[in-house]
């Protein structure tokens, strides 16, 4: 998963795991969902321990948003703006690691799933069986193959130009900061500062912000900064 994102943040498309390992009781909550009267969508046919999530191999992902904190299950959206659903980008991406895609199953589509289970049954996890150590490092191989690939040239662009955002976000901040520093302490925050220099609370009260000063005026006031250490 964390070579999954990597390589989604790579092509400009950025997404979240919701959700990996789910206990059987988990499972069992989602199954109930939709059925028994329950008006809601059913979600899964798997009742627990006949789910992949049930054993730690699999997942499910959606997207995140560029505000950073809203995420879409939206499978047509193109929120990196290069005319491809980024779900679809996703996908690519799952198939070259070698994971399994839900949206790919003809009896129930999951189209945020994922799992990797080395041809294991459900009954077998449950038995106890696990992939062996030559399905491991076969897997690891095919995910150290992928990194020795060289990016293409439209890669290239559009990691370019992920790079020159971020760049271009981090001056901003560094400028906003920059612009925020006070000349020098303010006359009615003087003797809040000297009084958190003597406890030890500051080093220097060089260079701080408007808002920096009104704070350590305001936990002055409050007699946070007493002689003989910290209220």
């Amino acid at each position: 998963m964390e070579k999954l994102i990597e390589r989604c943040y790579a092509r400009g498309v950025w997404i979240v795991i919701t959700q990996g390992f789910r206990t059987y009781a988990e499972q069992d909550e989602l199954y109930a969902q939709g059925r028994n009267g329950d008006k809601r969508p059913k979600v899964t046919k798997a009742r627990g321990g006949y789910s992949n999530h049930n054993f730690g191999f699999a997942a499910d992902f959606a997207l995140l948003l560029r505000d950073g904190r809203t995420v879409s299950w939206d499978t047509l959206k193109d929120d990196d703006k290069d005319s491809l659903p980024d779900w679809s980008e996703v996908v690519e991406e799952v198939k070259k690691l070698g994971l399994e895609w839900g949206g790919d199953w003809r009896s129930f589509k999951d189209m945020p799933h994922l799992q990797m289970v080395f041809g294991i049954t459900t009954a077998q996890f449950r038995a106890g069986k696990h992939p062996t150590q030559a399905q491991l490092n076969a897997a690891l191989a095919k995910f150290n193959k992928l990194e020795d690939e060289p990016m293409t040239a439209e890669e290239k662009a559009a990691f370019k130009a992920l790079q020159n955002t971020v760049q271009k976000q981090a001056d901003r901040i560094k400028t906003l900061e920059t612009t925020a520093k006070q000349p020098k302490v303010p006359a009615w925050a003087e003797q809040a500062c000297i009084n958190a220099k003597a406890v030890g609370v500051l080093d220097t009260a060089n260079d701080g912000s408007y808002d920096f000063y009104r704070m350590v005026t305001l936990l002055d006031r409050a007699g946070v900064f007493k002689r003989g250490g910290v209220a």
